[in-house]
């Protein structure tokens, strides 16, 4: 079979089920937390600059503006890729074991968790070291509220608002406020959405 022929890094990024012990994923998550250590160590007065440097070397791809408040924690930091604009709260953790793609103008909330790994759910599967990863997907205008949880596989349109404390099992489409544990869809995102900040409260300002 073909995977036979893949190695424990290439199986992993494939979707297949991989060992995270072998063919130099040790180093690479080693490498990751040197990274890591330096953001969330780094002194308040040398952010500014200092944040972005290290997460466009840490990601395996960003836009010219990217902004991660530390503490920030991922596994690898190579299979993550963000566009232009992309800000985190505290506490993000990203497990990208598989590819975590996202898009443009993205946001982030405290204690947002993005979860590409898993673990077979019979015991003597689990119990035999093997563990995958499966893609994420989030697209551009997306707003993630405090301590979601996207678990692997889903895939998340554009313009999407997902409450806080939700745990997003499935796919999202484009242009939903969707919330809940299962995440569910409850509306659209209507041109009539646009004139209030936060739920019947109107904008006092016309710069919006």
């Amino acid at each position: 079979m073909v995977e036979n022929t893949m190695n424990q890094h290439e199986r992993m990024l494939a979707g297949l089920p991989y060992k995270a012990w072998l063919d130099g994923l040790p180093e690479a998550r080693l490498e990751c937390r040197c990274k890591l250590y330096v953001l969330n160590t780094m002194a308040p007065d040398l952010r500014e600059d200092g944040v972005p440097r290290v997460i466009k070397d840490l990601f395996g791809g960003t836009g010219e503006r990217v902004w991660v408040e530390p503490p920030f924690h991922c596994d690898y930091g190579s299979n993550i890729t963000v566009g232009e604009d992309f800000y985190a709260n505290f506490n993000l953790t990203i497990l990208d074991v598989g590819n975590v793609t996202i898009g443009s103008n993205v946001m982030c909330a405290p204690n947002v968790s993005i979860y590409t790994a898993g673990h077979p759910v019979h015991p003597d599967s689990r119990n035999s070291g093997y563990e995958y990863g499966i893609p994420i997907t989030i697209g551009d205008n997306v707003w993630l509220g405090g301590n979601t949880i996207v678990l692997p596989g889903v895939t998340i349109g554009d313009n999407v608002v997902i409450g806080a404390g939700s745990v997003v099992t499935k796919d999202i489409p484009s242009n939903v406020i969707a919330v809940g544990s299962p995440c569910r869809v409850i509306r659209e995102i209507t041109d009539a959405d646009r004139d209030y900040y936060f739920k019947d409260r109107r904008f006092d300002v016309t710069d919006y």
